[in-house]
């Protein structure tokens, strides 16, 4: 795992050791509203948790989250008070979320958590006064900081050293944080992969120990999950650093590692070729699944040659059926599956960067532009990621489809039967009996334009649709 790479210089690098106002967060002025309407009431508030980390690390910041004395009806009282609006959206766990000026803040009572019987939700909670308790029950060092514009940062368990140390470490026994709720064990795969961090070895040894509760863990919390790990920045270092982990939930990992592919065009082992691709395609969901999954059928259809040389011919047939079976038992839209599943299916399909061969590649996959630009980000990343002197012209290749591809669609070229200037009502005027004929009458009409026997133009296809239909007569 890489360690951070935040200089002492970057964002908030001052005594990490002070929790002293020095600190400056920048803290957006709805939010230090509901801090002063709180503390004017007579309670205890403070800014916690990602915002919290996100600032110090100097990172985009999004939700912010409010941790204070206040009971939840009381932060209701006293905000519907100074004319906000409140909702109330986790009363059980002390929480309602405080919209001021159009802003929504999640407001909590300081609280320390009951047993988790079920390894991941608290069967009671137990609200407190003090700010280091409910501290206390937070998952990493990291996220257990808080923040206060006027009485700046308050960092009970280390936050800031292991923050600049690079460290995700838990707070307290991480066997005791894991066996809480298992989901922390896949938080922390997570903040690797987004922050560049390593594991404390202690909490590594103990999400090994401990990863079997994530079979108690729902599906869709591990989606969520997996999915911020492959979109992080440092996604191929998390993959390959916890592997052993992410087995427990991808255990179609295990046979990946390590896996020589004996080929002069791979340099990596199966699974480091694959955390590589992962980490050179572009950080959206569809191309990051197709790269995670696009060659895990190679040990599968692995064989050697005499010589010794390795060949994985129908790789990525089997590659499809793991993926299918992870997809499946992962929560994921049939729409968003089938997406990737046909990527992993094509990823090796082999065209030239004409316009004839994109337009044909284009039909095979329904029209589906973005689809096609996403094999094209796939064929790059799975290039980059092979042995040098074999990846450059793989990626030039795609780079120029995608090339092509802009050129035919500043054109206006046709590859889809929608994009014909005739449809089945003209081909039944011309003569074409209605049913199966009309369509294959137009496909063969789409493939000579594709082909460029004759122009996408209306008077010119109603003659080839006219001799189609007397010659299929």
């Amino acid at each position: 795992m890489s360690t951070s790479s935040h200089s002492a210089d970057g964002p908030l690098r001052r005594d990490p050791a002070s929790p002293s106002p020095s600190y400056a967060l920048a803290v957006p002025p709805q939010a230090r509203r509901v801090l002063e309407v709180l503390e004017a009431a007579g309670y205890e508030a403070w800014c916690v948790g990602g915002f919290v980390r996100d600032s110090i690390l100097g990172r985009p910041v999004s939700d912010i989250d409010i941790a204070c004395s206040a009971l939840w009806r009381q932060t209701e009282e006293a905000c519907l008070a100074a004319g906000m609006r409140v909702h109330r959206t986790g009363e059980k766990h002390g929480t309602v979320t405080v919209v001021c000026d159009d802003a929504a803040f999640e407001v909590t009572t300081f609280r320390v958590d009951g047993t988790y019987s079920d390894s991941r939700h608290p069967d009671e909670v137990c609200f407190v006064r003090s700010l280091e308790e409910d501290l206390a029950r937070r998952d990493f060092t990291i996220n257990a900081m808080a923040y206060h514009p006027q009485r700046g940062l308050a960092d009970p368990f280390g936050g800031m050293e292991d923050a600049r140390r690079g460290i995700i470490k838990t707070v307290g026994d991480p066997t005791r944080r894991f066996g809480e709720d298992a989901l922390r064990i896949l938080r922390a795969c997570r903040f690797c992969s987004q922050l560049g961090f390593s594991l404390d070895p202690d909490t590594y040894q103990a999400m090994l120990e401990g990863k079997s509760g994530l079979s108690r863990v729902s599906s869709e919390r591990i989606t969520a999950e997996l999915q911020k790990l492959l979109l992080g920045e440092h996604a191929s270092d998390a993959i390959l650093g916890t592997v052993d982990v992410l087995s427990s939930v991808l255990p179609e990992l295990v046979a990946m590692k390590e896996f020589d592919q004996c080929t002069p065009y791979h340099s990596y082992d199966v699974l480091e070729h694959t955390a590589r691709a992962v980490a050179e395609t572009p950080p959206y969901p569809l191309v990051r699944w197709a790269a995670l999954l696009h060659d895990m059928g190679k040990p599968g259809a692995f064989f050697k040659e005499r010589s010794g040389r390795g060949h994985f011919y129908g790789h990525a047939k089997i590659s499809v059926a793991l993926a299918r079976g992870i997809m499946d038992r992962l929560t994921f839209s049939p729409a968003f599956r089938d997406r990737v599943l046909l990527l992993v299916e094509r990823h090796d399909d082999v065209f030239d960067a004409t316009p004839k061969a994109v337009k044909r590649a284009l039909a095979r996959m329904g029209g589906d532009v973005e689809l096609f630009r996403a094999l094209c980000d796939l064929k790059r990343g799975d290039a980059s990621a092979q042995a040098p002197g074999y990846a450059e012209e793989r990626m030039r290749l795609a780079d120029d489809l995608l090339r092509v591809l802009d050129g035919i669609l500043a054109a206006d070229e046709a590859f889809t039967l929608k994009s014909l200037t005739v449809n089945g009502r003209d081909a039944m005027d011309v003569g074409i009996a209605q049913g199966p004929d009309i369509g294959a009458a137009l496909a063969a009409a789409l493939d000579a334009v594709i082909d460029e026997r004759i122009p996408n133009d209306r008077e010119a296809l109603l003659a080839f649709l006219g001799k189609w239909s007397r010659a299929d007569s």
